[in-house]
């Protein structure tokens, strides 16, 4: 990178808040409690308690595929400076698929291998609210389509890239996991992805962003 190159950071994560998280339905709630303060004890410690699966996080094929490989297991390599595809995806309305044909099709000569391709929606704007449990989610042919190109890691600011309790399961999780691949649920800010002029746009995983009282 040149001295004259310009980047910017874009955190792509949303704060654990108790008080402003959505849980997927049946999954462990969240909370963080003090349990040591400076006032009190000269130190400051908290209680957490959540499950694997709160707020922004990545799906490794273990979460569904026997014996597949835990998030430990994952290659530090896989997850750091990919280019990405960002997909805008925001004219889709509430419990619509995202269809091969219709949505992704055009994009296909820039999904490879070492690429990830993220889901831009919009709903990240309703994190929190009951509307963002009702969200646009990716049809399985369509992820079968996605995972033969090469690509791996698939992302969107949506609960899930499957439908809460859809007619087809969680097909589309049973899909990219089964080939190997990676699952990043419940972004937020690809907006200013789409925005950005890059034509090549980096992506890393990084740590949890949590609110603490």
């Amino acid at each position: 990178m040149s001295s004259s190159t310009k980047s910017t950071i874009i955190d792509l994560t949303h704060p654990l808040d108790p008080d402003r998280i959505t849980i997927y339905p049946g999954d462990h709630n969240f909370s963080c409690c003090p349990t040591s303060t400076v006032a009190r004890d000269g130190y400051s410690v908290h209680s957490l308690s959540l499950g694997t699966h709160t707020g922004t996080h990545i799906d490794a094929p273990s979460h569904f595929i026997l014996n597949g490989a835990t998030i430990d297991q994952i290659p530090l390599d896989a997850l750091i400076s990919r280019p990405a595809i960002v997909v805008d995806l925001t004219y889709k309305k509430a419990g619509t698929k995202i269809l091969w044909d219709d949505d992704l099709a055009k994009y296909e000569s820039k999904m490879k291998e070492g690429t990830m391709l993220l889901l831009y929606t919009g709903w990240s704007a309703h994190w929190a609210t009951p509307a963002y449990m009702k969200y646009p989610y990716l049809d399985r042919d369509a992820a079968e389509r996605i995972i033969s190109t090469g690509l791996k890691i698939i992302g969107s600011d949506t609960l899930s890239p499957d439908e809460i309790d859809g007619p087809e399961g969680y097909g589309v999780h049973l899909a990219i996991l089964g080939a190997g691949g990676l699952i990043v649920e419940n972004m937020t800010n690809l907006k200013a992805l789409v925005e950005l002029e890059a034509e090549v746009r980096w992506i890393t995983g990084t740590c949890i962003w949590m609110e603490a009282p």
